[in-house]
């Protein structure tokens, strides 16, 4: 997750204030597989992406995914890590993504409430208070 993309400020201005507060709960990189694993698993899919290191070249990027992988730093804040899954979630092994965009942001919501146990309701009531589409039957991209 990078701070730089434009397209994507709102949302995380709405995830510094709505989200972040409601979760300081902060993973340890040795323990960030087992959870993904966990949340792919409930989600009842298989074949989890791979948590790797994030390159220490990387130094505005919080964490960044693609379907098959998670780049992470030493430490991640649960929130963040459920941030990086809805990318993986809403992006192909070829690439294809919904960026930040409303399957993106309604993968996200659904992971948010079902394993960080965050208020449905409010969220989605900030959400469209923050001028923020989402989609609330949103699947992962690759089911079809």
């Amino acid at each position: 997750m990078s701070r730089d993309d434009a397209a994507a400020r709102r949302l995380y201005a709405w995830e510094d204030a709505e989200v972040g507060p409601r979760d300081a709960s902060r993973v340890p990189f040795a323990q960030l597989q087992a959870l993904v694993d966990h949340v792919w698993a409930a989600e009842g899919l298989r074949f989890p992406p791979r948590i790797r290191p994030l390159p220490r070249q990387a130094r505005r990027t919080v964490a960044r995914a693609t379907r098959l992988s998670i780049e992470a730093p030493p430490e991640l804040p649960t929130w963040v890590l459920l941030h990086e899954l809805a990318h993986c979630l809403t992006s192909t092994a070829d690439g294809a993504s919904d960026g930040h965009g409303p399957r993106f942001v309604g993968m996200y919501l659904q992971l948010l409430v079902r394993h960080a146990r965050m208020p449905e309701a409010a969220l989605a009531a900030s959400l469209r208070a923050a001028g923020i589409a989402f989609d609330p039957a949103a699947r992962p991209a690759f089911l079809g």
